[in-house]
């Protein structure tokens, strides 16, 4: 009987500045025997996050660079195939962390059985998985808003972002998004409620933060640094809080801009604290509860962007980076079941 065929994608080069599809390879390999407790797994739904740019890097950080000549590392969403595990049986449906391939073997350390019916498969992968836990705890836990406040959130349509606006609603707060289309400005106003929007890229942004946020901002939940912090940091109230989420404009940048002016941070007293969701993984069960009852209310909603095909991540990926994806970016790899 022959053997299954593992399409992956590898990691040849850690680029210098903008990713570039030749950093990437598409390989084919036989997949070996399953080990005594392994488990094989098909991979459905990739997910892309900016977060995997920083790893491809030999630089220090908070997690290990991704490997050369390694699978791209990644979350997933897969059904199990095979199992010599005790706990998972043929047919169950996996998140982990098999990274860019087509099929993932492991020994199920890392993997978290999902329940099709209670929301779709991809969903593990945005609003009920890292990113929306992400986007809960960074502006509960850090962020702490009170009814009245105002929070500003960037990136504001994507995967972490439109989870906060809308969490920052649920909390009796006025909600500003910070984007860079038109299109997606409508679609944080219009569909996710948000009370103004900003566009970056047409828009004065300090002229716009003092047109949309009147009183001031008292808790701004950061993906970029850069020049949207800077302009931000003008606005910010005493007590002010910023969760530090991602750091989009740096991620491709050869060399480090200098840093924004600190002195609002003084001055308001305000906290600016890293965000990393690994930290929270205890209280996983909290964040599933209250979100799971926001999505039944439909006081969530979520946009994906899903492309097809594993051969489309590396462009997809790069795309990512730009900002030309809407929702949270999602490969599909293979069928999903549940749709049929």
């Amino acid at each position: 009987m022959s053997r299954l065929i593992n399409q992956q994608i590898l990691l040849k080069n850690y680029p210098i500045a903008e990713p570039q599809e030749s950093d990437f390879a598409l390989v084919e390999t036989e997949l070996p025997e399953l080990g005594e407790s392994e488990i094989l797994n098909r991979t459905i739904y990739l997910s892309l996050d900016p977060y995997i740019r920083g790893r491809m890097s030999d630089r220090a950080s908070y997690a290990t660079p991704a490997e050369l000549g390694k699978v791209m590392v990644g979350s997933t969403v897969s059904q199990v195939v095979k199992s010599n595990h005790p706990k998972f049986s043929v047919g169950d449906f996996v998140v982990g962390y098999d990274g860019w391939q087509s099929y993932g073997i492991s020994k199920g350390e890392t993997l978290r059985k999902l329940d099709p019916n209670q929301v779709p498969l991809s969903y593990a992968l945005g609003i009920t998985g890292m990113p929306g836990m992400t986007a809960y705890f960074a502006l509960l836990d850090i962020g702490k808003p009170k009814a009245g406040e105002t929070v500003v959130v960037s990136a504001a349509s994507g995967a972490v972002g439109a989870v906060v606006g809308q969490i920052a609603k649920i909390k009796g707060c006025r909600a500003v998004g910070i984007v860079g289309s038109e299109e997606k400005c409508k679609y944080v106003v219009d569909e996710l409620g948000f009370d103004a929007c900003i566009n970056r890229k047409t828009q004065d942004l300090s002229a716009a933060l003092k047109a949309t946020c009147p009183h001031g901002i008292d808790v701004y939940v950061d993906h970029t640094a850069g020049p949207i912090l800077e302009a931000v940091l003008q606005q910010i109230n005493l007590g002010a809080r910023i969760p530090l989420v991602g750091l989009i404009s740096q991620y491709n940048a050869e060399k480090l801009p200098p840093g924004p002016n600190l002195m609002p941070l003084l001055v308001k007293r305000a906290l600016i604290r890293g965000v990393l969701v690994g930290d929270y993984q205890e209280r996983h069960a909290e964040f599933i509860k209250d979100v799971s009852l926001w999505l039944q209310a439909g006081k969530l909603k979520y946009r994906e962007d899903i492309v097809q095909g594993l051969e489309a991540a590396p462009s997809a990926f790069i795309g990512l980076l730009q900002g030309k994806n809407f929702g949270k970016l999602i490969v599909q790899v293979s069928d999903d079941p549940t749709k049929k």
